[in-house]
């Protein structure tokens, strides 16, 4: 092989790995919202057929329907919008949706209204890791770091150690509240 036959090979090869890379889905499962296509107003993500559907009347989850809330809330920042997805659930009632409607309302500034909801989800579900992060931040906002601290415990101890991501966010955010 001559070296320019060897450089057009390593060209050809380096261009198809390029090109793989740029392959991978829109969409990964669960609520990993920075992966979660965004839809127009009043239409919601379907996971199923990877499409964009009518908000109202789809045949599309509750899973399906939280997961999507969270994205618009988290990625997004469409709150409002969040919340209205969550009111299309069949049951707003699971420890999900509750953490995210909690989240919504807690970015729209009603902080108070924000932890109900999560002590509600807490209470359904106690080893949640991600609802208590977000419990022990708007605890953070309250000022009651005592409180927050608490919360940073118990992730602690749900997660066996303090490198999973919800201990590392808390932690951050009760060293630098200003970053809420």
């Amino acid at each position: 092989m001559t070296t320019k036959t060897f450089r057009l090979a390593f060209i050809a090869l380096g261009a198809s790995l390029t090109l793989g890379a740029f392959a991978v889905p829109v969409f990964a499962a669960g609520d990993d919202s920075s992966t979660t296509p965004t839809c127009k107003k009043g239409e919601i993500y379907d996971q199923k057929t990877k499409k964009c559907v009518k908000q109202q009347g789809a045949n599309v989850t509750d899973e399906n329907r939280a997961d999507y809330a969270y994205s618009l809330a988290k990625k997004d920042h469409r709150y409002q919008e969040a919340l209205a997805v969550l009111d299309t659930m069949k049951n707003p009632n699971t420890a999900e949706a509750l953490n995210y409607r909690g989240y919504a309302t807690r970015k729209l500034g009603r902080t108070d209204e924000g932890i109900s909801y999560y002590t509600k989800s807490v209470a359904m579900d106690p080893k949640y890791t991600l609802v208590r992060e977000y419990l022990g931040e708007a605890y953070v906002i309250k000022g009651q770091m005592d409180l927050a601290k608490d919360q940073l415990s118990t992730i602690k101890t749900l997660c066996g150690n303090t490198s999973c991501e919800e201990y590392r966010d808390l932690h951050a955010a009760i060293l630098n509240p200003s970053s809420l």
